[in-house]
């Protein structure tokens, strides 16, 4: 398909086959300013692409940008699980941004995820003044904990038991206990079999990485991936010796306590990063100490594009509160404007007059509860054509539990 910006070079679109994949990857790489990957990484890589499920835009006989997505599940408020398209490796070329490229892939990757059923789509953004024009919006955001371990005095000692466990039974245990703990809360997905290879396999021998697993009799029922960084001591230096959370999940409180206290207990460690964590993580109650953990950063998580408003809608649950009248603006997939009566017994396609007019960015930022409509109202974010129908919205989209992915791609 030709590109979408009068006046600019022509450039075309078109699904990429396998042969293809290498030349995409070191473009996108490129863009980040990385070299392209060696072999060893490549191998790893090479796993990620999926047949069908990368673009790449063409002029002057050379590929001048990328973008794919890989092939997932999202929970919604309610319990809900949907298909979602995780979307990554975005990128154009240094000598052909600005010339309508970006949005031509776009525009192509929307049509053809929406098209092949995915109901929602999202992506973790490196720039986030690009994404809300193509219609994504934050509809989560993480912590990044910063914790003093050796002030930290934990209040209790771990109760089950925390093993360490190498190699690929590591990795097989956590990615079976993964899939059996998400998707679940909202915004939390499904991972795609190529992302264990690329994201923890890969890297055990180049990070030392470590999989921790807690069991309680004799049933494993949550783990935490760390590495630990060595620290550096000398008369015009410090840099304290580092343990990063990578990735903790666990079946229960009691688990996820265990996994906690178990990684703050870890000898010859002065700090514990852990990013990427839910906004209500209440880590610092452990502690004897609640400054030891401090807020290092909270930011943006998932970038939610809704590809089929009216599938996405009606998956979620509402709660009890009068209805409202929704009207969604979306300049990419015109097919998902229109009004929807959003009630506790769902959301339909009406003709009646709109309550809320906004645009499908706006719309995913309220979907999973993360913000409220009240406050994209107050923000100009939205327009209130009828007087409280913000207030009803937001009680009608309320949630027990912020949402949450904790699954970087």
């Amino acid at each position: 398909m030709p590109g979408d910006h009068a006046g600019v070079t022509d450039h075309d679109i078109r699904v990429l086959d396998d042969a293809e994949y290498r030349a995409a990857h070191t473009l996108f790489r490129g863009t980040l300013h990385y070299p392209p990957a060696p072999d060893d990484q490549w191998k790893y890589a090479q796993e990620t692409y999926d047949a069908g499920r990368v673009l790449g835009a063409f002029a002057d006989g050379g590929m001048i940008g990328t973008v794919q997505s890989f092939p997932s599940a999202m929970a919604v408020p309610g319990g809900a699980v949907v298909r979602h398209a995780a979307v990554s490796r975005v990128g154009v070329r240094a000598d052909w941004t600005r010339r309508g490229v970006l949005s031509a892939l776009q525009r192509a990757q929307l049509s053809a995820m929406r098209a092949a059923g995915d109901v929602v789509a999202s992506l973790r953004a490196s720039e986030t003044a690009i994404y809300g024009r193509f219609g994504y919006g934050v509809a989560s955001r993480y912590k990044h904990l910063r914790i003093d371990r050796r002030r930290a005095a934990p209040r209790s000692r771990v109760a089950g038991r925390v093993r360490l466990v190498g190699g690929e039974e590591g990795e097989r245990i956590a990615r079976g206990l993964f899939d059996e703990l998400s998707p679940v809360r909202a915004g939390t997905i499904s991972r795609w079999p190529a992302w264990w290879g690329i994201s923890v396999r890969r890297v055990v021998g180049e990070e030392n990485l470590r999989v921790a697993v807690r069991s309680a009799g004799g049933v494993d029922d949550g783990y935490a991936i760390y590495k630990v960084t060595p620290g550096v001591h000398d008369a015009s230096d410090e840099k304290p010796s580092t343990l990063t959370v990578m990735d903790l999940w666990a079946r229960s409180a009691e688990a996820w306590a265990d996994l906690w206290l178990f990684v703050l207990g870890v000898d010859l460690v002065d700090r514990v990063e852990a990013p990427g964590r839910p906004v209500d993580e209440p880590v610092e109650w452990l502690l004897g100490d609640r400054r030891a953990c401090r807020l290092a950063d909270l930011e943006d998580e998932s970038w939610l594009r809704l590809l089929d408003v009216p599938a996405a809608l009606a998956a979620r649950a509402y709660r009890s509160a009068p209805s409202v009248v929704v009207a969604v603006r979306d300049a990419y997939l015109p097919e998902n404007a229109g009004s929807y009566r959003i009630s506790a017994e769902g959301a339909v396609r009406t003709g009646e007059a709109a309550d809320l007019v906004l645009d499908v960015d706006a719309l995913a930022s309220v979907y999973l509860g993360d913000v409220s409509f009240g406050a994209l109202a107050g923000t100009r974010r939205l327009e209130v054509a009828t007087p409280g129908a913000a207030a009803r919205a937001d009680a009608l989209f309320a949630v027990d539990e912020v949402p949450w992915s904790g699954t970087f791609f």
